[in-house]
Formats: C-alpha cells, sequence, structure tokens
C-alpha cells in the first residue's frame, strides 16, 4: 500500500521543525530534547513491543540508548563534580536496562527507564534561567 503524498510532506515538515527548534535552542533546551525524544521513543517502542512488532521496537530502542549516550556525554565531570557522576551512572544503568527490555521484551523495564528519566527531565527543567545563564557565562 501507497503512503498518501501527505504523509511525506509531514515528515518533511517534521524533519525541518525539529532541526530549526535545534538551532535555535540554548544548551539547556537542548539537553530537554535529547531527553525529549529518548522518551518519545522509549513510549513508541512500548507500543511496538505490545503489538510485536520486533525490528521497529529494537530500532526504536537502539535510538534511545544512543540519545542517552548522548545525554552521557554532555556531562562535565569537572563543572558537575559527584552529581555529574551519578548521572553518569544513571544514564548507564538506564542504556542497559533498555537494552535487557529490548532482549527480554519487557515492559516493565522501559516503564522504569521513563519513570527515571522524566525524574531526572523535570529536575531539569525547573532550574531558574538565572542560574543557567551564571553557569553559562561563567564559562
Amino acid at each position: 500500500m501507497a503512503a498518501s503524498p501527505y504523509a511525506a510532506k509531514l515528515a518533511a515538515y517534521s524533519s525541518a521543525s525539529a532541526h530549526g527548534g535545534v538551532a535555535a535552542a540554548d544548551p539547556h533546551k537542548l539537553i530537554v530534547m535529547l531527553m525529549d525524544g529518548a522518551l518519545e521513543r522509549i513510549a513508541t517502542a512500548r507500543g511496538c513491543m505490545e503489538r510485536k512488532e520486533t525490528a521497529e521496537k529494537a530500532r526504536l530502542l537502539n535510538r534511545a540508548v544512543s540519545i542517552i549516550g548522548e545525554l552521557r556525554n554532555c556531562l562535565d565531570a569537572n563543572a558537575g563534580g559527584q552529581i555529574a557522576a551519578n548521572l553518569g551512572e544513571l544514564y548507564d544503568y538506564m542504556c542497559r536496562t533498555l537494552l535487557k527490555a529490548n532482549a527480554d521484551n519487557t515492559v516493565k523495564q522501559l516503564d522504569e527507564v521513563s519513570h527515571l528519566l522524566r525524574e531526572i527531565r523535570d529536575a531539569w527543567v525547573m532550574i531558574p534561567a538565572e542560574a543557567r545563564n551564571s553557569a553559562r557565562s561563567a564559562k
């Protein structure tokens, strides 16, 4: 069955919209976008898992693992100290858990990672703008 002509246009719009958001985002917003991207892929993979769409589930979970790996790479161990180290370990745990969820086909593990990532995201967006700006200007 052929895709509608609107599907290609919607995909192009979504891609351009996402790229535009990245170009205009500050570092704080980019982290939020990464977290949102990982959460979206985990949620979609959960649906694939329930529908027994194995290949798409694996693709989405591998992408979520890559995004969380990027979050880990963004950590500044010098400026973040123990908090950055703890977050790094938590991101590593999330990646291992997602890989295990993929292999075991376990929704519960996806839910655990989503919960942890949402907790971090919620704390991240609560950082006052003044603190974000002072951290940037201190560099």
